[in-house]
């Protein structure tokens, strides 16, 4: 069936499942947006890892989709990862003020433990648990879109990332959307006009007129007379 392309004021919310590559082209044989997503002219506003789940945003217009993920730019974004362990306050304190990654210190992000999301669907297939070791729920909330850095984070102050699900970018959240699920929501006005300001504000080609030494070049044959 036919359906128009999304205006520019629409952006659609996807609850990306696990597994799924965020592209809509075909590759090796793995699951694409193309399974869960028929719009056509449109594409993701950001990126979700093959094994992460949750929130992605995807937009038709060009303007929106550089401004959501333009690095200067970046909204919030709050991930709920399932550790390996019971997280400690030490542990959040460190993510809260920023840990040393391969690529650098991380910005100071919004930390906290919390009980598994009363929302939250079942993993298919389920995470691996090892006997005896327990896990524990983190919301964490950063500016930042490094690759895979949420898992490196956790990682890196000693509690591995086993599941990790996107819960809400800027004033978009999950809500009670399924695993394939997506809806198709209006863009706050704030978001559009920053997205036509940061479009009008690229330097324009210079339109200056030529300088006079080129408008007074000699002709050809006269230069190659004077050498």
């Amino acid at each position: 069936m036919y359906k128009p392309t999304l205006s520019s004021n629409r952006i659609i919310l996807l609850n990306k499942p696990f597994q799924v590559l965020c592209q809509f082209s075909p590759h090796e044989g793995k699951t694409t947006l193309a399974e869960y997503i028929q719009q056509p002219s449109i594409y993701p506003a950001g990126r979700l890892d093959y094994d992460s789940e949750g929130l992605l945003l995807l937009t038709g217009d060009g303007q929106l989709q550089h401004r959501l993920t333009d690095p200067k730019h970046k909204l919030p974004k709050t991930y709920w990862a399932q550790v390996e362990g019971e997280v400690s306050e030490q542990a959040l304190a460190q993510l809260r003020h920023g840990v040393m990654l391969k690529d650098g210190k991380t910005r100071a992000a919004l930390a906290e433990r919390i009980s598994e999301p009363s929302v939250l669907w079942q993993r298919n297939p389920p995470i691996r648990r090892r006997v005896n070791i327990p896990t524990s729920w983190i919301q964490l909330t950063i500016s930042e879109g490094r690759n895979r850095q949420v898992r490196r984070m956790t990682a890196a102050v000693g509690y591995p990332t086993l599941r990790l699900v996107r819960a809400a970018i800027g004033p978009w959240s999950i809500g009670s959307l399924q695993p394939g699920e997506s809806c198709i929501e209006t863009v706050p006005e704030n978001l559009l006009k920053a997205a036509s300001k940061t479009t009008s504000n690229k330097p324009a080609k210079s339109r200056k007129a030529a300088p006079e030494s080129s408008k007074q070049q000699k002709p050809r044959h006269q230069r190659s007379r004077a050498r």
